[in-house]
């Protein structure tokens, strides 16, 4: 008896050998969830924010992980679809004990995300979805937001093309609560800066849509000035190539006109993009030394260039572990709590995240297309420059934000 007895403690002993390092890798990994459509019209934009998503954690786990424990990317597939990627949300957080959510490509889809949060006392970081809504009427403690907003992205520009002084602007948006949003920002800021111009046409599509020629025939016939759009993927590209191939001329003023790919899809047609303008809270032309070594190394590591999406990606992580490291913990209260007030210089300058709301204060930058720059054969933006903050500035008070500690 004495012998089985024996023998049985030392399998046991044997048995936690084998998992006890196991067990230990799985308690030294934090998985960090990338929610986007990863397949469908904008998976180009969702592989582009993850590629800067895992440079940033191949960096962090190079240097020891955070607060030592490796973090590990899980891409989740939301299909463009705000219930789905509310299930599968829900689904790793259940299953894999998810504590920490990563959104870009779609506003709807990070409102939906943003609830699942909020109900499972996980984080999300928005590092891409738009709407101002969603750091303003609907603003909850468990969603923070490391890019700029509809409201700020609309009042660079109105503030832009108003001092250029159009008299007759229209507008192009997708129909849903983002391109609203965007419009009536817009609408808001122009009013402002230039009260003598008009807005002579405001033209609302499916998001996805395939042909704008009605769309473009009516933009056209109210012969403005210059055109606003806040598009954003496929629906930009397609949009701006059948306006010019229908006889646009007017420039063109957009929130993402630093697509990469929206350049290439014009092929040796790219020259017509020149003097189109762009806002943005990240570039790889923004001047800052931060910034030229960001572009450099993610360069040499990935083989290619962090515009936009990828530089959004990266940003967002690296804020987020600036979080966890005050924090020194990783349970969502204390790290919420570390992260209102924080402050942290990044490629694009000093980022603030404001406690009231959740939304980061971060520089805002312009572009416009020019013929020649360092980083590509095509057409490019040009140097960045910086947006004067009371230009942009959007007081807690006036987001509609009434958070709930």
């Amino acid at each position: 008896m004495k012998k089985k007895i024996v023998w049985g403690l030392c399998f046991l002993s044997m048995i936690s050998m084998f998992l006890l390092p196991l067990y230990a890798t799985a308690q030294e990994t934090v998985k960090l969830a990338v929610v986007e459509p990863f397949s469908g019209t904008f998976k180009d934009v969702s592989d582009r924010y993850t590629e800067g998503v895992i440079y940033a954690v191949k960096k962090i786990n190079e240097s020891g992980g955070l607060l030592g424990k490796k973090l590990e990317v899980m891409q989740i597939d939301a299909e463009s679809n705000p219930a789905v990627a509310a299930r599968k949300a829900n689904a790793a957080i259940m299953k894999d004990g998810v504590k920490f959510m990563m959104t870009g490509a779609g506003s709807s889809i990070a409102a939906a995300l943003s609830q699942v949060a909020e109900k499972q006392n996980v984080l999300l970081i928005g590092h891409g979805p738009h709407a101002a809504s969603l750091t303003g009427e609907k603003c909850n403690r468990n969603f923070f937001r490391t890019s700029i907003n509809t409201d700020i992205s609309s009042y660079a520009l109105a503030t832009i093309m108003g001092k250029k002084g159009y008299k007759s602007i229209a507008i192009m948006a997708q129909d849903y609560s983002f391109g609203h949003e965007a419009v009536a920002a817009f609408k808001k800021k122009l009013a402002q800066v230039n009260p003598d111009a008009k807005i002579v046409s405001v033209l609302y599509h499916p998001v996805g849509n395939k042909d704008y020629a009605p769309y473009i025939s009516q933009l056209l016939s109210s012969k403005p000035d210059a055109v606003f759009t806040p598009n954003w993927g496929n629906d930009l590209r397609v949009m701006l190539k059948q306006a010019i191939s229908m006889g646009m001329k007017q420039k063109v003023y957009g929130y993402f006109m630093n697509d990469e790919l929206l350049v290439q899809s014009f092929g040796s047609d790219d020259k017509q993009l020149i003097g189109f303008v762009g806002a943005e809270s990240y570039e790889i032309t923004i001047p800052t030394k931060k910034n030229k070594e960001f572009v450099a190394d993610y360069y040499k590591v990935m083989g290619n260039y962090p515009t936009w999406l990828r530089g959004k990606g990266y940003i967002a992580v690296m804020f987020w572990a600036e979080a966890v490291k005050k924090a020194g913990t990783f349970e969502i209260n204390d790290i919420i709590n570390a992260w209102e007030g924080l402050s942290w210089e990044g490629p694009t300058g000093k980022m603030t995240m404001r406690a009231c709301d959740h939304q980061a204060q971060v520089p805002v930058w312009t572009f416009e297309f020019v013929k020649s720059n360092p980083f590509f054969k095509h057409v490019f933006m040009g140097p960045a420059t910086l947006v004067p903050t009371k230009d942009v500035d959007v007081p807690c008070e006036e987001t509609g934000c009434k958070m709930k500690k």
